[in-house]
């Protein structure tokens, strides 16, 4: 256990959430469910059992800095990892990953995102150890953990398993997220499992994935290797990082390697990326209403979700199929199936003069 480590992905400002997540506060640092813990506490208890403390990175951006270190105070500086800019999960890993060689050449690595839901953590922590254990024994692996499918959805990456027995196999292929009809063959054909976004190697393995399939990338990061854990540290990665290639760990490494495996897991998965999976999770009324945090008072209502501040009542007459959602100054009211259109209403939002 004490060669496991873990790299806990929390830069994204979440902005399909607004107008709770907003770029101050994105949601992996917000408490949705009322629990007394933000989605990155909940990630990182969960991987405590499996990880030593002193071994869990937390990669972000440079303006989150005091906020993870007040809601996991356990950590020290040197394991909150500053991004100067967002440049995708590739160089978010490999500053990781190469800074955990400056310090061991045995490592065995999880990579998780600080913003997803896992309801069955017993299961969830049998399915990491074990995988912890393959990486150990495979020390050229490069280990994803894919869920299975409960609905066709298309707003997830899937990957394609080849056949064979057991919950552990070869992948066949990464297929990016695809249409109502594919999705629906997908879920049918049992051969198909959504990509999670969680991987699992030995350092060895993901620093050789680098130098093969984005060596500008490894030699970046590797120029550093007398910086990492000293005072030159984030100069160094400040220096570098803008010209550092912008570009998924998916696309970049793992749809291109041969020595993809995937363990098929089942253990109450969802990543949050949108309101409508949160529609998804909640406890729904008799006409297929969501509501979170607040009180509710419906007339001719179905298939809403509506999220107000604690406390709050709203009382709503003749809505189907929206989205309510209101937070400090801003109330936000669309239809579910627009929510793509959230982005678009933020961007403005930025443009708008300030007081």
């Amino acid at each position: 256990m004490n060669n496991n480590y873990c790299i806990i992905m929390a830069g994204g400002v979440g902005s399909r959430f607004f107008p709770f997540s907003r770029a101050d506060k994105p949601k992996q640092f917000l408490d949705f469910f009322g629990t007394g813990k933000s989605l990155l506490q909940m990630t990182f208890d969960r991987i405590k059992p499996l990880v030593p403390t002193e071994n869990i990175y937390i990669v972000s951006n440079v303006n989150y800095k005091d906020i993870i270190l007040e809601q996991l105070p356990a950590l020290k500086d040197g394991q909150i990892l500053l991004e100067p800019m967002r440049r995708n999960t590739a160089p978010c890993i490999a500053y990781a990953a190469y800074k955990i060689q400056a310090k061991t050449e045995n490592a065995n690595i999880i990579v998780v995102p600080s913003d997803h839901l896992i309801t069955n953590e017993a299961e969830y922590q049998r399915v990491v150890s074990k995988g912890f254990d393959f990486v150990r024994e495979n020390k050229s692996a490069l280990l994803t953990l894919g869920m299975k499918p409960t609905r066709p959805e298309t707003g997830y990456g899937y990957i394609q398993i080849t056949d064979g027995a057991g919950e552990l196999r070869k992948v066949k292929t990464f297929t990016e997220k695809p249409n109502i009809e594919l999705a629906k063959v997908f879920l049918e054909s049992g051969e198909f499992y959504w990509n999670s976004g969680m991987f699992l190697f030995s350092l060895n393995a993901i620093t050789e994935a680098f130098s093969e399939f984005l060596p500008e990338l490894a030699t970046k990061f590797l120029q550093g290797k007398t910086v990492y854990h000293t005072a030159q540290e984030q100069a160094f990665i400040d220096e570098i990082f803008p010209f550092c290639q912008n570009i998924s760990i998916d696309y970049g490494i793992m749809e291109k390697a041969k020595n993809a495996y995937v363990m098929m897991a089942d253990f109450g998965w969802s990543d949050l990326g949108t309101w409508c999976s949160l529609y998804e999770l909640g406890e729904k009324d008799t006409h297929g209403n969501v509501s979170y945090k607040c009180q509710t008072q419906l007339y001719n209502c179905a298939d809403n979700l509506i999220v107000m501040p604690e406390n709050h009542l709203a009382v709503i007459d003749g809505l189907s199929g929206y989205l309510v959602a209101q937070h400090s100054n801003v109330l936000l009211i669309c239809k579910k199936e627009e929510e793509y259109k959230i982005r678009n209403f933020v961007a403005d939002i930025e443009k708008m003069p300030k007081e």
